[in-house]
């Protein structure tokens, strides 16, 4: 789902103007980020929680020369899914895609989050 075809959802679903709902959509993101940007967690019961994790600096390699490469700490903002989420996407049947990739994302003993951005 893209940002326009949310604003239409939420349009839809509040009876709003294309024009309210996307300016209802900006406001929920833009506090998601300032929120985040203050180091505050947001919990959203039954939905999941928001969060900035610290990354350390590391050594990496360049891919195209394989020579080595620093990469400064940096803050990445993840999501959990909740209980509920993870229950109501499992009972509506066989996962969407059953692309190798896909895999990992169900399997319930990778403890590892995905970023959100």
């Amino acid at each position: 789902m893209t940002k326009a075809e949310l604003v239409e959802d939420v349009a839809r679903a509040a009876e709003l103007t294309k024009k309210d709902a996307e300016r209802l959509v900006e406001i929920v993101f833009e506090s998601i980020i300032e929120t985040l940007n203050q180091g505050e967690k947001i919990e959203l019961r039954g939905f999941g929680s928001f969060r900035v994790r610290e990354r350390g600096a590391r050594r990496g390699r360049n891919p195209k020369t394989g020579d080595p490469v620093n990469i400064p700490a940096k803050r990445v903002p993840y999501f959990k899914p909740g209980k509920e989420l993870k229950e109501l996407i499992n009972d509506d049947g066989p996962p969407a895609t059953t692309s190798p990739d896909a895999s990992s994302v169900n399997n319930p003993d990778d403890t590892r989050l995905p970023p959100i951005f």
